[in-house]
């Protein structure tokens, strides 16, 4: 999936993917989103939970992300871990990222396009990069691809158009995913890491859900 972003820096798209708090305020659908620990100077382990559309479950998950800068683009993946202080939280369903990417390409001084990209679980039990621990109807799985994918990749475009201004606001040289030396979450060891796999979480059946009784999200608005 991609998106071009025509009046809109490749640095600018990497920036607001990375700053949580610009997220907080054009994210609709996000619960709660923080930083736990970084890794190295390009890895960190941050916490994500998402409003789902009623009458399906909030889920929530634990990433391990890493990004690189290639010239002038950029790269950011993550997938699912475990941590031992952030287990499942009562009330959500813990999802499941096998593998999810953003790569920003530059098309110039002022263009770059999106893609996103992820690896997909053949029981199909995919909301956007989310993989549950359990099975979904098939009409979640269908208007997700349809509609709040690319809504939301628009969401992210429409966002980067405005983050410059909001940035020279809110402390504009504050960018630790740039400048190393800025970051102050604590070190975790990769030893306290383990790969998180849906099998290994409960098992939520929501595949008998209806779809006249869900409420749509705001990406679908």
């Amino acid at each position: 999936m991609r998106i071009v972003c025509k009046d809109v820096q490749a640095e600018t798209v990497y920036d607001v993917l990375h700053d949580t708090s610009y997220r907080k305020k054009w994210d609709t659908n996000m619960i709660d989103t923080y930083d736990i620990g970084r890794l190295t100077v390009n890895a960190d382990v941050g916490y994500y939970s998402w409003k789902c559309p009623s009458p399906l479950k909030n889920r929530d998950f634990v990433t391990m992300r890493s990004w690189l800068p290639l010239g002038n683009d950029y790269l950011i993946i993550n997938y699912s871990v475990k941590h031992p202080q952030h287990p499942p939280k009562k009330g959500y369903v813990r999802a499941v990222s096998l593998l999810t990417g953003y790569l920003i390409q530059s098309n110039g001084p002022s263009s770059c396009t999106l893609y996103y990209l992820t690896q997909v679980d053949p029981k199909g039990e995919v909301i956007w990069y989310y993989l549950t621990a359990g099975s979904l109807p098939k009409w979640v799985v269908n208007r997700v691809s349809q509609f709040v994918a690319p809504k939301a990749m628009k969401k992210i475009y429409k966002a980067s158009q405005k983050y410059p201004d909001w940035k020279q606001k809110h402390d504009p040289s504050l960018k630790p995913w740039m400048f190393p030396e800025q970051n102050a979450l604590p070190c975790i060891s990769l030893a306290d890491l383990t790969l998180q796999r849906a099998d290994s979480l409960e098992n939520i059946d929501e595949s008998g859900l209806n779809e006249e009784k869900a409420h749509h999200s705001d990406d679908e608005d």
